[in-house]
């Protein structure tokens, strides 16, 4: 179980966390009685090296449900204990209504906590990881952030059930949050709860996610919306997909293959198959054959002639530089785990899905696909020892759960509100756009990613219907970097500055 929270540094001073209307569970062992869950949370305070001073709050906040039973009231009863870190500014605390834009955030996977953009992009403090073909050796360690996020906003991260320390309440069962309505609802309450406690209604909120983060951003925004009457601000959007059938390969369904295409050929070009060649041309190339001549070769099937079906093997071959018998072996159709797999087989490497710019010699030189990410294996390492060192060492909590980066407790995960359709979110989007002429959507794409590929992304959004000027409150931002394209330091600064101006953006 949790242990209690440690003395803290002199490096920092410790606060009491504000009352949360729980009762304490050190009552229950003077009565007998089972303890009491209660919020888990500790402060600091911090300044950062610009001089902002700010405050940390870090632990475990109960998530309660109201429920009924036969028709009549049973209890407003705890159901897990979901870990956030926020941080306030101080100087804007006592403010009514406060000033600052809020931001929560949180990750993907389903399964991935939220350190990634927590260490890697927003916070305070950034894990000193390297990047691909510079990497950081063990131990690691952790760096100041000059450009974070809370210089202009509020920030609260989030770990849904069973990622971070995150569990449900003893006695009651994770698979019920291992789902897309369940985890949208919960986080979309957390969320409520830490703006009415903070009495931060009246400020700017902005939702960031990250991969399926961003299809989570998309759902929670409209139950905060439907449920609570919360609009927000701003929905910033990460390595996106809301509608994953434009990713997922599957038999019958050839989308898929033509909106990888672009990031194949990107990808190939980062690794000198391109030589003499802009990326910026390539990936052109590459976009303008995928949405014509490519998507009408895979729609044709086997009514292409032999003239057509030689000229796309030409002519895909050309783009990604792959080997035209494999192209023919796969008949025009090839997922990444191939991809990984082919591209550098020639050398016995495999290359990165969340990041192609990562390889790491092929386990086997003659599979057919690689599961095995190197760009996750090269990142795991530094994210997880930095989390687990910064929360006990510099923001002062203790626990003695594993904090689960990126785990595969929450599979299965289920999606039963789309059976027998794609798990789309763009109606949630489009009404949100429709009934907040406010909202703006800030979207960030990697050239190099594998995962959510940049051109399945404008697909999405060339698919939606909104009028002009609602596609005129979107701005993107393309990136010579993967999935996590803060790796990249000139990609992370970048982001930084677009997303400090997406979230206070200057006076009219």
């Amino acid at each position: 179980m949790p242990s209690q929270p440690a003395e803290t540094s002199p490096a920092s001073e410790p606060t009491s966390a504000p009352p949360t209307g729980t009762p304490s569970a050190a009552s229950a062992s003077d009565t007998g009685s089972p303890a009491e869950v209660a919020d888990d949370l500790v402060q600091r305070s911090h300044r950062l090296p610009s001089g902002l001073e700010y405050t940390s709050t870090t632990g475990r906040v109960v998530f309660r449900r109201e429920e009924t039973s036969d028709g009549k009231a049973d209890g407003f009863k705890p159901k897990a204990e979901i870990f956030l870190t926020a941080y306030t500014a101080n100087h804007a605390a006592e403010e009514t209504p406060n000033p600052r834009p809020v931001v929560f955030a949180f990750n993907g996977g389903p399964g991935s906590s939220s350190v990634w953009l927590h260490l890697g992009l927003l916070g305070p403090r950034l894990v000193n990881s390297g990047d691909a073909g510079n990497l950081t050796p063990p131990p690691y360690g952790l760096v100041d952030n000059p450009q974070t996020l809370l210089e202009h906003a509020d920030l609260v991260m989030i770990d849904p059930v069973n990622t971070g320390f995150s569990r449900v309440v003893d006695g009651n069962t994770a698979d019920e949050f291992h789902a897309f309505e369940q985890d949208r609802d919960l986080v979309a309450e957390v969320i409520r709860l830490w703006t009415t406690r903070n009495n931060r209604w009246l400020s700017p909120k902005y939702l960031v996610g990250e991969s399926y983060g961003t299809l989570r951003a998309v759902a929670v925004a409209g139950r905060l919306f439907d449920a609570y009457g919360m609009s927000v601000n701003g929905l910033g959007l990460i390595s996106t997909v809301l509608n994953l059938g434009t990713v997922m390969f599957a038999p019958g369904v050839d989308t898929p293959y033509a909106l990888h295409l672009p990031t194949y050929a990107a990808i190939a070009h980062f690794h000198g198959r391109h030589p003499d060649r802009e990326l910026a041309d390539v990936v052109r190339e590459a976009e303008e054959y995928a949405a014509r001549d490519y998507g009408y070769a895979l729609s044709q099937g086997s009514r292409l002639t032999t003239e057509e079906y030689d000229a796309a093997v030409q002519r895909l071959a050309e783009l990604t530089t792959l080997d035209p018998g494999f192209i023919r072996r796969t008949n025009l159709r090839w997922d990444y785990a191939q991809f990984s797999a082919e591209l550098l087989r020639d050398q016995g490497l495999a290359v990165g899905r969340i990041d192609g710019r990562f390889t790491a010699p092929a386990e086997d030189p003659q599979a057919s696909v690689n599961w095995d990410d190197p760009s996750l294996a090269a990142i795991n390492g530094p994210y997880a020892a930095a989390i687990n060192h910064y929360v006990r060492a510099e923001l002062g909590y203790e626990n003695d759960l594993p904090y689960e980066v990126l785990t595969g407790r929450v599979q299965p995960w289920s999606y039963k509100e789309f059976e027998g359709v794609p798990i789309d979110v763009t109606k949630t989007l489009e009404r949100l756009m429709a009934h907040n002429p406010s909202l703006r959507v800030h979207v960030d794409y990697g050239y190099y990613d594998g995962a959510t590929p940049h051109f399945a992304a404008e697909y999405v959004w060339a698919h939606l219907r909104l009028s002009d000027a609602a596609r005129s409150r979107f701005t993107h931002h393309y990136y010579e970097a993967g999935h996590m394209m803060y790796l990249q330091p000139e990609a992370r600064l970048g982001q930084l500055a677009a997303l400090a101006e997406f979230v206070a953006p200057p006076a009219d």
